[in-house]
């Protein structure tokens, strides 16, 4: 006998499908918290801009400028990203519920991608704790100390960029091209958006690639924001039972 392969497909979505009135108030709050994202995205911004962080520096830099201002301590060691990582949580699970018909399979993918990544992010930006071995630092009375407590920071700055910051941003890199094909095969969200998730999904890989990575990367940040705000747009619209434009219906469905 041959073994037989299951290989997921894409269900056809109904006009109404996803926009069931159990799932309207997690819309909702997806909605409202994609564009508190797109507030700390600008905020983030605007703050590495007015106040550039010692990203180069060592843990005695951060210990000065924790000491100096705490809350800008933990702003530079990118506290709000800790927060948008969080709140990206909302945004996922109302996306699952809006595509979950789609695709079961791909869209519980998305979900546990999302998931894993903000797990990791949040693992990966111990501002608190760099706070607290600031305050450490500040009040020992002893050079062994003071050592100590060094050595303890360098340990949390060679997180910043660590496994789990390289696990987390890869996984939304994945997801984001999860998410994108399932948009694509979707009536409730235009191409427009899934194209735009797509292309931010591509432009994150350019982190590893030597010279312009920074630059192609900023490009996925650009993609991204504007993402969140369609996306906050669409998902009020489900939380209030709008339908689905006809142009957002898949080609797959035109006639």
């Amino acid at each position: 006998m041959r073994a037989s392969i299951v290989v997921p497909t894409m269900q056809p979505a109904t006009e109404t499908a996803g926009a069931e009135p159990g799932w309207r108030g997690l819309y909702t709050v997806g909605g409202a918290a994609s564009l508190l994202l797109v507030v700390i995205t600008l905020c983030q911004f605007a703050l590495f801009i007015v106040w550039p962080p010692p990203l180069e520096g060592s843990a005695a830099d951060w210990f000065t400028l924790f000491q100096r201002n705490r809350m800008l301590g933990l702003l530079s060691f990118e506290l709000l990203l800790v927060a948008y990582a969080l709140l990206s949580i909302p945004v996922a699970l109302a996306l699952y519920g809006a595509l979950r018909r789609t695709s079961p399979s791909f869209s519980a993918l998305y979900l546990a991608l999302a998931l894993v990544g903000a797990a990791a992010f949040v693992a990966a930006r111990p501002a608190l704790e760099m706070l607290a071995l600031s305050n450490h630092y500040a009040a020992a009375t002893g050079e062994a100390q003071r050592v100590a407590y060094l050595a303890a920071g360098e340990m949390l700055l060679a997180t910043f960029d660590g496994t789990a910051f390289h696990v987390s941003y890869l996984l939304g890199s994945i997801q984001g091209l999860v998410i994108a094909w399932l948009m694509l095969h979707s009536p409730l969200f235009g191409k427009g958006i899934a194209y735009l998730r797509l292309a931010s999904s591509v432009l994150d890989f350019g982190l590893y690639i030597p010279a312009i990575g920074l630059f192609l990367s900023m490009g996925s940040v650009v993609c991204l924001l504007v993402w969140n705000t369609l996306i906050a747009h669409r998902l009020l619209q489900l939380g209030q039972g709008v339908p689905p434009t006809s142009n957002a219906r898949p080609a797959a469905h035109r006639r």
